[in-house]
């Protein structure tokens, strides 16, 4: 497994979450992101999302196998991926964009985002078992 592409995977991760949730909020003032998803998009949540960015760059430096971390950020990507999906079928995208355009970006990619990540998270959980297995 190449370490560089772990660590610039895991930061380049870290820092969507940190510039999506924080950027398009404008930094949790955005309220239009909060009442198109009051529930998975409260400010909590998007703290939430700011914590989980946080994890994935200290994750970053974590030199010893990470396997079963990867894999923790794999699920919980899919759980956001889930939200994002269910949000796109029973929600009017249109509208968010006709309320606030920061708000309608932030719908339109954060689940194609997180669904890149979580492929990649995946790929580092098998990867860094693959690798165990052969040394």
């Amino acid at each position: 497994m190449n370490s560089k592409l772990k660590k610039n995977g895991l930061i380049a991760a870290g820092v969507a979450n940190l510039a999506g949730a924080l950027g398009c909020s404008r930094f949790f003032s955005n309220t239009a992101i909060n009442e198109a998803d009051p529930i998975v998009m409260s400010n909590f949540g998007l703290l939430m999302i700011v914590i989980w960015g946080l994890a994935y760059i200290g994750a970053s430096n974590i030199q010893a196998n990470i396997k079963w971390l990867a894999g923790a950020f794999a699920v919980e990507k899919l759980v956001y991926v889930s939200a994002w999906l269910y949000w796109q079928f029973n929600n009017d995208l249109s509208s968010v964009y006709a309320d606030d355009i920061f708000a309608g970006v932030f719908y339109s990619i954060y689940g194609l985002n997180d669904l890149a990540f979580m492929l990649f998270f995946i790929w580092l959980h098998v990867s860094v078992s693959v690798h165990k297995e052969v040394e």
